[in-house]
């Protein structure tokens, strides 16, 4: 009697499985959805991208660090879709003897509204300590394609392990303006360099604050994954990168800036910062946590006040109103390590996906990247904060 009822249940389950509709294929499955309309500029079969920088007149710039790819020029202006050296090769080459003279490892470019591109230089390939004189920003004319002047940073604000990676200008402040840069050193201590741009002196503020450098208990997930850095060898470090994006308020009374290792923004008055008289204990108190916005690489301001932090854990980019709200702007799968971002005249935030957490350092020595890597755009409908 039992054998009969199981073989009875058997049948009903078979029939009802039998009459069941087709299961959907994969590709027909619910899956999250895209934010903003995304639209690739450009793309990159070389080495990876990290900056971006679009003039007032259009044109558009990017960068490629030497942190290991083969890089024939770290600096190019995209000419018919494809990047050339920029300005000319001779430039993007290391001059023996001459840290200033010839580029070395660009980080960041930055149109500055004025008809001028200014390039972040790192001088430390592949990570390593800067080299003594090699760090510094270069101003070009792009009327005439020719470089106007060389600052090199200081020695009394760099140390072993700084690595100055982003930049913002203000031409309102100072004799002939101020540059601000964030010092993302690896050892998770960073800070926020002020230069006068007159005189090439500068200053390191907010060295080792919190709001300048690693959080210690900051685990980032990306791809699903933890992320840590993870060497041919075996060994494990966690991902700890210091103040990284920086944003300068349309009036430039406020910088906003944040640690790569890190899901906060900050603001401080850039009054305090570039004044000299300012203690840092008086500083550090006046910075300003404005809560989380996820993990960044890039920030920007457009003319409204509003400020843009990519997202590099969810493929995405916020943006935070003058109110304090945050609304997501772009999110899409392409969007594999959202990292530096540029506002251009047309209205549009154009930013670089360079697939930065698949490289080799943080996958046991595989590279994971797939080419090519990409500029995309997204539109805004807003234009830069002004620098003048």
């Amino acid at each position: 009697m039992i054998r009969i009822a199981s073989a009875v249940a058997l049948a009903m389950a078979s029939a009802s499985l039998a009459a069941a509709p087709p299961r959907p294929a994969p590709a027909d499955l619910p899956a999250e959805d895209a934010v903003g309309a995304l639209e690739q500029v450009a793309a990159f079969d070389g080495p990876m991208p990290t900056g971006v920088a679009v003039s007032e007149t259009g044109r558009i710039f990017v960068n490629f660090p030497r942190w290991g790819d083969a890089v024939d020029f770290t600096v190019a202006e995209l000419v018919d879709g494809r990047a050339v050296a920029y300005p000319d090769v001779q430039r993007n080459r290391a001059v023996a003897g001459d840290p200033a003279a010839g580029f070395i490892s660009v980080q960041s470019v930055v149109a500055d509204g004025r008809g001028h591109l200014w390039v972040l230089d790192t001088a430390a390939p592949g990570f390593a300590a800067p080299l003594p004189g090699g760090a510094k920003l270069v101003e070009i004319d792009l009327a005439g394609d020719r470089v106007l002047r060389t600052l090199p940073f200081p020695a009394d604000v760099m140390r072993p392990r700084s690595y100055v990676n982003d930049v913002r200008f203000d031409f309102r402040a100072g004799e002939g303006g101020v540059a601000y840069v964030t010092d993302s050193s690896l050892s998770g201590r960073g800070a926020i360099i002020v230069m006068d741009l007159a005189r090439g002196t500068a200053l390191r503020r907010l060295d080792g604050h919190r709001s300048t450098s690693a959080d210690p208990g900051f685990v980032p997930i990306v791809e699903g994954r933890r992320m840590q850095a993870r060497g041919a060898d075996g060994v494990v470090h966690a991902f700890t990168v210091a103040s990284d994006g920086i944003a300068l308020s349309p009036d430039g009374a406020t910088l906003y800036f944040s640690p790569l290792s890190s899901r906060h923004l900050y603001a401080v008055p850039t009054a305090l910062l570039r004044d000299a008289a300012v203690d840092e204990a008086t500083l550090a108190a006046a910075v300003r946590d404005l809560g989380e916005k996820g993990a960044s690489d890039g920030l920007e301001a457009d003319a409204g006040g509003a400020v843009y932090a990519s997202d590099y854990e969810h493929n995405a980019i916020h943006r935070r109103d003058v109110d304090g709200s945050w609304h997501t702007i772009a999110h899409d799968p392409r969007m594999l390590w959202p990292d530096s971002l540029a506002i251009g005249p047309d209205g549009w935030l154009y930013f670089t996906a360079n697939q930065l957490h698949r490289q080799p350092g943080f996958q046991g020595g595989s590279d994971l990247r797939r080419r090519p890597y990409s500029l995309f755009r997204v539109r805004i409908d807003a234009a830069p904060a002004p620098t003048h």
